[in-house]
């Protein structure tokens, strides 16, 4: 199906929704997000027609015993992933294109956390050679994104800082931390790998 040629609300419905932690990789399908002071990068390939995006919360890694939890949410296990990802499917490094949004500072506590993410992305974008063709990063906004990975076209919103819509912005932040640091029920069936 041509994505491109349909309004940018169809466009929205049909999107595979990123969630904060997360990343994902598609040819046809776009892909979307919902930012407050995360960052999300938009990673295409224009020969191989392919494209994917994440969406850290965080720059890089801690060490402690939080370590599995910080790496799910950080810049670096997610750009890394979504580079991996892409060239496991036919992308190649040197074709790669970006454009990246995201670090707003919608409640007092986010503008270093925004900063930061933002300051991550250029500067791994910039080490790996990959050219950042468009960006739209802090401000006091949130910010809804659309990207058509067939194409790198994206679109990017930005939403006025209410109570509304920091408290969704928050609460999704927050309930996907939380799950990753739920133990598993002793019920939970496991996979022994050999």
């Amino acid at each position: 199906m041509d994505y491109s040629k349909l309004p940018a609300r169809e466009i929205e419905r049909a999107a595979r929704v990123i969630h904060p932690g997360a990343w994902a990789v598609e040819r046809e399908r776009p892909l979307a997000t919902l930012l407050g002071s995360c960052v999300t990068v938009c990673l295409y390939d224009p020969q191989a027609r392919i494209g994917g995006i994440n969406h850290f919360m965080l720059p890089a890694m801690k060490s402690g015993k939080n370590r599995d939890v910080d790496s799910l949410l950080s810049g670096d296990f997610a750009m890394e992933a979504l580079l991996n990802a892409l060239l496991k499917q036919g992308a190649r490094k040197n074709r790669l294109q970006a454009k990246a949004f995201g670090g707003g500072a919608v409640i007092a506590s986010s503008l270093q956390i925004g900063g930061r993410n933002v300051e991550f992305a250029r500067e791994w974008l910039a080490r790996e050679g990959i050219a950042l063709l468009a960006s739209d990063f802090l401000g006091p906004w949130s910010r809804k994104v659309l990207f058509l990975p067939n194409t790198g076209d994206a679109w990017c919103r930005r939403i006025e800082a209410s109570v509304a819509a920091t408290a969704q912005i928050v609460r999704e932040e927050r309930a996907y931390a939380e799950s990753l640091q739920k133990k598993p029920r002793p019920d939970d069936k496991k996979i022994e790998l050999f």
